[in-house]
Order: C-alpha cells, then structure tokens, then sequence
C-alpha cells in the first residue's frame, strides 16, 4: 500500500489538446443525463503486456502540473491533488521530451512510495529515428526503465495524428517503422516491463486519419485516446464516439490518456461533462484506465485550461468520479 505522504511525477508541460475553431459559446443547458454514449463491446480476453488491467473496473490516474518544476513542486502538486481527492492515485502520467530520461530523484520518490507510471514520451522526427540518429538516447532510455523493476504504460509519440506534427512524423508509416524500431531496440536492452500504449487525438478519428498510424495488434498493448471539452462543448461519448467504434474491434483494454473539460464552460457544465464522464466510462468495459490532465498551461486561454482544484462545483463532481468503488479496483 502507497502511504499518505507527498509524491509527483517528473515533467514536461505539454498539453495534448489540439488546434481547434474559434470558441463557442457556452451551452444553454448543461444537462447530459440523457447524452448518447458510444459503447466499446470487445469482450476480451485482452493482450496487454505486462501492465495488466483489472478485472473489473478501472485505474484512475492524472497529470497534475506543478507550481514549479522542482523535486518538491513535483512531490507536492500530486501530494496534494491525492489528499484533496480523498484517494490515491493508481497510477501517475509523466511528460518526457525525448532526450528526458526515467529516474529522476521525484521518480524514485514515487517508487519507493509505491506508485505506478504511465510515461508519456515525445519521441522525435520518425525519419532520423530510422536512419539511428538516436540509437544511444533510445537504449539509454531503455535501460532506465528497465530500473524500473515494475511494470509501466508507455506512451511512444502520444497524438502522432496532430496536423502540427506533421513536419516531424512524416507519415503514418513513417511512425508505424518508428515505432517497430524503437519497440525492436527495447527488446535488445531486455526491457520487458513496458505495455506499449498507442494513443492518437479524438479529433484524428472523428477526421479519419488516426487509424493510418496505427502499428498493429502484435506492437501493441492498449489503446489509447485524448479527449477534451476545449473548444467545443459536446458529451465525451460523442467526442470519442469513433474512437471506440475503432478500439471495439481491436482486443485491446483501453486507456483514456488525457481527458478534461474546459473552464471556459463555465462550474456548472463542467460538473455535468464530468458527470457524464464517468457514466460513459463505465459502461464501456473495454475502457480499464482513465487519467485526467490537471493542468492550466500556461499561455492557454479558457478554452485550454482543465485545472478542477479551485472550482467547487466541478471538483465535486470529479471527487464523485474518483471515490467510484468502479474506479477504486
């Protein structure tokens, strides 16, 4: 058991909403107890790796952005988003620029009190990946999870399908070699505690071009998708309706790696999103791990800022998410 003491995870702030039309106006009714919710039916039995799902239920985890980028900010910010949650957090989301190794002193801080990561890894241009450019970095990456010593989630390029990383991904098969290259030299450094989590943008399936980057059952672990009230105010079903049609044909446990809603909407919508969330999550029985991005970045406007703490009504309704025995497996 995880004991009651601050911890965090390391980080670079990147935030994975993508670019959107100019905002809309606030809804006129933020009701969503009757909104249409996709349902992702695949039944399993599911090939995950080694970071397995529960039974039932889901894990619930976050990214929380620290005041400041320090070992103690680090420690304090999830410290304190677990104690006002009432909880602990299953497992920890973590942002890594790519030449942004595990094992720093606020990673081992999590590990020796217990915690789980899913790291967030923002891999480079898939053409120099290739070409080896990398191959030190990647090992050396390599072998500092496998220091781990416990089983991970690792999200390799998360939101490859945005437009503006076209000029670095190239193309859906330049990320699928990518990715089978950087799987390929994990395996040579026996780092075998990795479940490889692919996770594209709603926005890429509501587009139709998610699927083009999509490496294959045999390279992959779970599936994953980011979903946000940002820029429009719609039910998170709706939102990530097409992803699940997708997700239901693949015999992947699903986790949703960044999921928010947008403080432009105002308390009173954003505690019906959440609400609605958490319907929507559990009768999805494919979905097995959630993580909320706590976080307002800075140079966003309203329609990219999802921090709950500090607003009552909506952090009422997370902590009704979150103390869910459905999200307590």
């Amino acid at each position: 058991m995880r004991r009651w003491m601050p911890a965090v995870a390391a980080v670079v702030i990147m935030v994975g909403c993508s670019d959107e039309p100019a905002p809309q106006p606030a809804p006129p009714s933020p009701d969503m107890s009757t909104a249409p919710r996709a349902v992702a039916v695949n039944p399993g039995p599911y090939e995950s790796g080694p970071y397995e799902p529960p039974r039932k239920g889901a894990y619930f985890g976050a990214w929380i952005k620290p005041d400041e980028l320090t070992h103690v900010g680090r420690l304090t910010a999830v410290g304190s988003l677990e104690q006002s949650m009432g909880r602990r957090l299953d497992f920890i989301n973590t942002y890594r620029r790519f030449d942004q190794m595990m094992g720093t002193p606020s990673d081992e801080a999590f590990l020796a009190d217990g915690a789980s990561f899913m790291i967030s890894w923002a891999t480079g241009d898939n053409r120099s990946i290739l070409a080896g450019e990398h191959d030190d970095l990647i090992r050396r990456q390599a072998a500092a999870i496998r220091k781990i010593k416990k089983p991970v989630l690792l999200r390799m390029r998360w939101e490859m399908d945005r437009p503006n990383l076209q000029a670095t991904m190239w193309s859906g098969e330049d990320y699928i070699a990518a990715w089978r290259y950087v799987r390929k030299m994990f395996r040579e450094e026996k780092t075998d505690n990795v479940s490889w989590v692919w996770c594209p943008t709603a926005e890429g399936f509501i587009r139709g071009d998610a699927p083009a980057f999509y490496p294959g059952d045999d390279q992959v672990d779970w599936t994953c998708v980011d979903v946000y009230a940002g820029f429009e105010y719609k039910p998170i079903g709706t939102l990530m309706g097409p992803f699940l049609d997708w997700a239901a044909q693949h015999p992947k446990p699903i986790v949703i790696g960044e999921f928010g809603v947008a403080k432009a909407w105002g308390s009173e919508a954003r505690a019906a999103w959440l609400k609605d969330a958490e319907r929507t999550f559990k009768v999805n029985k494919q979905i097995k791990a959630v993580a909320y991005f706590e976080s307002d970045p800075e140079g966003n406007g309203p329609n990219q800022q999802f921090q709950l703490t500090g607003d009552k009504r909506a952090f009422r309704a997370f902590q009704r998410l979150v103390q869910d025995p459905y999200f307590n497996p």
